[in-house]
């Protein structure tokens, strides 16, 4: 054999087999430390496990007494009124400053900016801000009081009734501007021959974008969906600094119940259990959102 065809047969060897050894450690340490965590947590969700982990099988009596726990239900129901305003409110925001900033406006990249800095911020430090502003004592109203409008209340802070939907405020707040980045390049990915040629035909501005360009964000709404939806049945910082589940349990979710039955009361099995049911709420987001943007696309 020739140095060149030994040369060629080492570079094909190359090609084949380099590519699989970078990514292998990833694929390996994706393996252990995300899919096997999760298959420890579904194999403790069928323990008796409180304290400290046990081995033996007992059935789904973890899911029964997750079932039976009332603070369980409201964790659901709050994560339901949540994650149904942030999602909303968040994709109505993100969409509409993505269309003002698709005007090519002055100053669109102080803006823009201006926009995406929350998304800087970790939710803990959003929640905290969130806080002090919307403290009775200290905040918002404590301002508009002292600028001679004594009857002024914005309590929701401290209202159970009320108080989740300052982690909505707070949520919004913090990912709308993520969302409307999504929407701007989708927008700026649309072709131009489209929107002259609808101007041609007269067509307006507001039916030009209800009409064709936002029926052609459709993958950018699939993952803007997808995304916030994450965000949601995970959340856990953001509520944790506001609010800390209360006043009570007022604005609990999901994870904080997780976190506190799991670490704090040693209760390790519900905790596992609670979680199981986290995942399989995000599986079932996931798989329709899934299913529709695979069917549209073989349609397209």
């Amino acid at each position: 054999m020739s140095s060149s065809q030994s040369h060629a047969s080492l570079s094909a060897l190359a090609d084949r087999w380099l590519p699989k050894l970078v990514l292998s450690p990833t694929l390996l340490i994706s393996l252990v430390f995300v899919y096997g965590f999760i298959a420890w947590t579904g194999w403790l969700s069928l323990t008796e496990s409180r304290l400290l982990p046990q081995m033996d099988l007992a059935g789904l009596i973890q899911y029964q007494a997750l079932f039976e726990n009332d603070r369980w239900w409201t964790a659901v129901a709050n994560l339901g009124i949540f994650g149904g305003l942030f999602i909303g409110c968040t994709l109505a925001v993100g969409l509409f400053l993505a269309v003002l900033l698709d005007q090519k406006i002055r100053a669109e990249g102080t803006l823009r900016t201006i926009y995406l800095y929350p998304m800087a911020l970790s939710f803990i430090v959003t929640g905290t801000a969130w806080k002090w502003m919307l403290n009775p004592d200290m905040g918002l109203q404590k301002v508009i009081n002292d600028w001679g409008f004594p009857d002024f209340t914005f309590d929701w802070l401290v209202d159970p009734d009320k108080a989740i939907y300052t982690v909505v405020i707070a949520g919004v707040w913090q990912s709308s501007g993520f969302v409307m980045a999504l929407f701007l390049a989708g927008l700026r990915g649309i072709d131009d021959s489209i929107i002259k040629a609808a101007q041609v035909d007269g067509a307006s501005l507001p039916v030009i974008y209800w009409r064709i360009i936002i029926p052609s964000l459709r993958p950018v709404f699939f993952s803007v969906l997808l995304i916030l939806s994450h965000i949601a049945i995970k959340s856990f910082d953001l509520v944790m600094a506001l609010t800390g589940g209360g006043p009570g349990t007022a604005s609990d979710v999901p994870a904080i119940f997780m976190y506190q039955f799991a670490f704090t009361r040693g209760q390790l099995g519900l905790g596992a259990a609670s979680a199981m049911m986290m995942l399989m709420t995000i599986v079932a987001v996931l798989v329709p959102l899934m299913y529709m943007e695979t069917r549209s696309a073989k349609r397209g």
